[in-house]
């Protein structure tokens, strides 16, 4: 995973969470904890968290359209408005 933000120990999070969050608030930009040199947690902005989130939902539905494609299992254009004029005209 490359991260071209802040790259921090879990020590500087203990003794700079005040400032942190301030910083990453105002800049949008998530923030990779390291332990022991490892890469642990990413901190983020709760509204960046829930775009990413919104983003992810999107992509899972259109890979399932994807899939149901792939399966056959759709219905073209023009029968389906064909069908939503028929209900029209009912």
């Amino acid at each position: 995973m490359k991260f071209s933000t802040q790259v921090k120990p879990v020590s500087y999070l203990k003794s700079h969470a005040a400032e942190i969050i301030k910083d990453i608030t105002e800049s949008r930009e998530p923030m990779l904890i390291t332990q022991n040199g490892e890469a642990k947690l990413v901190v983020m902005d709760v509204r960046s968290y829930e775009e990413h989130e919104e983003t992810l939902a999107l992509l899972k539905i259109l890979a399932l359209g994807n899939r149901e494609i792939e399966q056959g299992h759709y219905r073209s254009a023009k029968d389906v408005f064909a069908e939503l004029d028929k209900a029209d005209n009912q």
